[in-house]
């Protein structure tokens, strides 16, 4: 799958995890992506549910045998917009 092509799906229900971060702390979260809005995704780590603003982040998807890396600049829409966008 190409990169434009993933960035285009939704991410709810996904593996997660942060590799770059403007705020050090939330470098290296793992868990599921519970939740998205055009600013933050909310991941489920451990059953703690963490919000992260994508402004900034890098971010690791893992699709089954696949993982993609995203910008969290390249992802800043509403899930619903973001296949009308993202090109």
């Amino acid at each position: 799958m190409k990169s434009n092509d993933f960035r285009r799906r939704q991410f709810i229900g996904l593996d997660i995890e942060i590799l770059a971060s403007t705020c050090p702390s939330q470098v290296g979260v793992r868990g599921k992506v519970v939740d998205e809005t055009k600013n933050t995704i909310t991941i489920d780590q451990d059953g703690v549910e963490k919000m992260i603003a994508k402004t900034g982040c890098e971010f690791r998807f893992v699709d089954g045998p696949q993982a993609h890396v995203v910008s969290g600049n390249d992802i800043m829409f509403r899930p619903e917009d973001r296949i009308k966008r993202v090109r």
